[in-house]
């Protein structure tokens, strides 16, 4: 699957597409593809505040639970709520299969994320 050049991608293997001063965060296909067949998705509220490194919610599939990192800093203004009741659409779909949304703090953080280039490179050592 190729990965969209406009998204900025983290080495926890989640992705970041920037509006203007929103971003919208899921996984990536190589995440979801390394997990298998995902049954659980907990999400933050809206209104947390998520840090840029730090955990934000869980991921669980049929071989482990792995934590979901944030990207970038920012205030939840919306969660995916389809993926309380189909998470598998993050298998069917991981780049369009959104998990949060949320104002972003400080828009300098999105130097620190990787092109589609990059993350691709990234993935490839890791294989």
């Amino acid at each position: 699957m190729a990965y969209p050049p406009e998204y900025k991608y983290t080495k926890e293997h989640e992705w970041l597409a920037v509006d203007g001063a929103t971003g919208t965060i899921g996984i990536t296909d190589f995440a979801q593809n390394s997990l298998g067949d995902i049954v659980f998705v907990e999400l933050p509220k809206v209104g947390a505040t998520l840090t840029a490194g730090k955990t934000f919610g869980t991921v669980e599939s049929v071989k482990a639970v792995s934590d979901l990192y944030a990207p970038v800093s920012g205030t939840v203004t919306a969660i995916n709520q389809e993926l309380a009741t189909a998470p598998e659409k993050v298998n069917n779909n991981p780049h369009a299969s959104w998990m949060v949304k949320l104002t972003l703090a400080d828009p300098a953080e999105l130097s620190g994320l990787l092109s589609a280039a990059d993350y691709e490179k990234f993935i490839a050592e890791e294989q």
